[in-house]
């Protein structure tokens, strides 16, 4: 698992005061998991009601990977293959980059350009305590920039309503 950790305390290092400098400040403080064996339909309707990319795939409070709407479309539905008896576990990523709370929003950046990821599991110790996005960080460096406003924007809904 690749790991990097920040050092120091954010001061004196040319941010603005105020900024958010930890990714603790700027993650999704929410865990939303499936068991390694939960079918792909199972997982897709928990992304589907949490209006979320991904889930966790946990076992006893320990991250085993990340399965994304993406994984579920290229990698089970594009092979034919049965989403009701394909399990979250033989779909996903296992072992995702992760990123620590602690560590600086910069590290997380250079941990998602060099892994061309835009999502990074928050852990501790092996276990997921939240999920930063590319958004969250756009928000957290630039909240005036595009990445940032599409970040702000309120999702589509499906199905589509009629205006």
């Amino acid at each position: 698992m690749a790991h990097r950790h920040a050092h120091g305390d954010g001061h004196g290092d040319g941010h603005e005061p105020g900024q958010a400098e930890r990714v603790r400040d700027v993650m999704t403080p929410a865990v939303t998991a499936v068991r390694p064996d939960a079918s792909l339909v199972e997982a897709a309707e928990l992304m589907r009601t949490h209006d979320i990319g991904d889930v966790a795939v946990v076992e006893d409070s320990r991250l085993l990977g990340i399965l994304t709407d993406r994984d579920i479309a290229l990698r089970a539905v594009a092979e034919g293959v049965d989403p009701l008896t394909v399990s979250a576990l033989s779909v996903c990523t296992p072992h995702p980059v992760t990123v620590g709370p602690d560590e600086s929003v910069d590290a997380a950046v250079t941990l998602m350009r060099a892994n061309a990821v835009r999502r990074l599991p928050v852990v501790d110790d092996g276990r997921p305590l939240g999920m930063v996005s590319i958004g969250d960080l756009a928000l957290a460096r630039d909240p005036g920039s595009a990445l940032a406003d599409i970040s702000r924007a309120t999702p589509d809904t499906w199905p589509v309503q009629a205006v």
